[in-house]
């Protein structure tokens, strides 16, 4: 498909020890490219009050990592791909990483299990800027572990996307890495096989119904699928198993099919596409976590399986160029409340709340009454609005597309007045806004108050595959148009 191993002693040792040393409850991502980041304290609170063992960060954020110690929860610390290069040029660079963020860290009771050499860095659309460092960084980061000592507490392992493999048809029996990155797949799989270190990919069912108009529904979720695929007698009724044992395929037909997978990031959006909805997203976390309760795993690998969620809490500053979505993974929003009832098999009431989550003044920033639609500062004002606020809950089949003109112009000024700390001057824009102490709230279409932070807003590491924002200007024409 195009979303889309032989067994020896050494390799089956390999696998017990990984699983004996290594917890299997669920994992969550743990992304910090938000303008009002909770409090570390607050979030690994949070992740004890869920039973969430595992977490998986994008970088070495000093802060999160001491607010870890001793909790119980294992670690994935990541390396940036901005980090590659000089990760790749010395290995004293690579010590000079681990001592500071993986030694004293796990000295000081950070659980720290894995580090993670850059993040999807071969996605067809970096165009190859990663190609020649990732490798070389994976590996002095491998042997710094090792001479601190580490080698066999510590694995290292890359995050792939799931482009990085393929089937020639719709079984995923002609699976195979990617052609243009192939041999480089091998030397990195081979490597991670000798230094014991599993294979980490990303798996988004969700984009494959996003990318193609054509895509069944059904075969995104776990709830049974009519045309399910028979491939030589494994059933695949839902394009994750698919999906998953493609990249099985191509590791057993290239000789590792005993090299332990992790998925690192597995999840559904609750915002900013027609897809991308509450239900839907209830629907697939609850039939994966049911399956993965289960230990259901796929037709290839049956059993337990390795997984991080994608993920725990929204962030409003990611890059939205995928798609608006892009800001909604969160199992909680912003402010560290459940989005949907989800069964994690670790609480039977479900997700539970962050707790002690202090917000700003209950007012909002709205269009004025009186302000008129005509006005020729009106434009540049949402403008100004969206592209320094957050206006992807705007739009067609978005939680705020039943506002009007008015409400999705008080949106905007809104958000943008809250991500600003509610100062007086973030509502000032001339002869058109407002403020009102009562909920301009519709329906699904929430208007936030923003929660209080102790310190500035964390946006130099996180999830996203860019670094800053971009791609609001198609935003900002299409809620423009919206308004004529």
């Amino acid at each position: 498909m195009g979303l889309l191993k032989g067994v020896d002693f050494l390799g089956g040792f390999l696998l017990i020890s990984l699983l004996v040393n290594s917890v299997m409850g669920i994992g969550v991502n743990w992304g910090t490219q938000a303008t009002h980041p909770l409090p570390p304290a607050t979030v690994v609170k949070m992740l004890r009050d869920n039973g969430i063992q595992k977490v998986k960060l994008f970088d070495a954020d000093t802060t999160i990592l001491n607010a870890l110690r001793n909790s119980g929860i294992q670690v994935m610390v990541g390396i940036p791909n901005d980090m590659l290069s000089s990760l790749a040029s010395g290995v004293n660079v690579a010590e000079n990483w681990v001592s500071k963020n993986v030694s004293y860290l796990v000295s000081n009771g950070v659980d720290i299990r894995y580090v993670a050499v850059g993040n999807e860095p071969f996605l067809s659309t970096y165009n190859g800027s990663f190609l020649q460092t990732t490798f070389p960084a994976l590996q002095n980061v491998q042997s710094a572990l090792i001479k601190a000592g580490l080698g066999n507490q510590v694995k290292v392992t890359i995050p792939l996307n799931a482009d990085v493999y393929g089937s020639s048809s719709d079984k995923p029996s002609d699976g195979d890495f990617r052609p243009d990155i192939h041999d480089l797949m091998i030397a990195i799989v081979k490597f991670l096989s000798d230094n014991g270190g599993p294979f980490t990919v990303n798996i988004y069912p969700f984009i494959s119904l996003h990318n193609d108009p054509n895509f069944p529904v059904d075969f995104a979720f776990f709830d049974g699928y009519s045309a399910a695929i028979n491939d030589n007698g494994k059933i695949y009724q839902n394009v994750f198993d698919a999906n998953h044992d493609t990249l099985v395929w191509a590791l057993q037909k290239n000789g590792f099919g005993n090299l332990p997978v992790i998925v690192g990031e597995i999840g559904w959006p609750t915002d900013g596409d027609k897809s991308a909805t509450v239900q839907f997203a209830q629907r697939f976390n609850q039939g994966f976590m049911s399956r993965y309760n289960a230990g259901t795993g796929t037709p290839m690998r049956p059993g337990s399986m390795d997984v991080y969620l994608f993920s725990l809490i929204d962030e409003d500053h990611k890059s939205i160029q995928p798609g608006n979505f892009e800001r909604h993974w969160g199992l909680f929003y912003f402010d560290g409340t459940p989005k949907y009832q989800l069964n994690l098999g670790t609480n039977s009431n479900g997700l539970v709340a962050a707790s002690n989550v202090h917000y700003l003044a209950r007012q909002w920033c709205v269009l004025s009454p009186s302000a008129n639609l005509e006005d020729p500062q009106l434009a540049p004002s949402v403008s100004y609005a969206c592209e320094n606020g957050d206006c992807t809950s705007l739009g067609y089949g978005t939680s705020c597309a039943n506002l009007d003109a008015r409400g999705n112009i008080s949106y905007a000024f809104n958000s943008y007045y809250q991500i600003e700390n509610q100062l007086e001057s973030a509502c000032k824009f001339p002869n058109l806004s407002v403020l009102t102490n009562q909920d301009p709230s519709l329906g699904d279409c929430k208007f936030r108050i923003m929660i209080q932070t102790d310190s500035p807003a964390n946006l130099g590491g996180g999830v996203g595959h860019l670094e800053k924002p971009v791609g609001l200007m198609l935003l900002l024409f299409v809620i423009l148009f919206m308004f004529l």
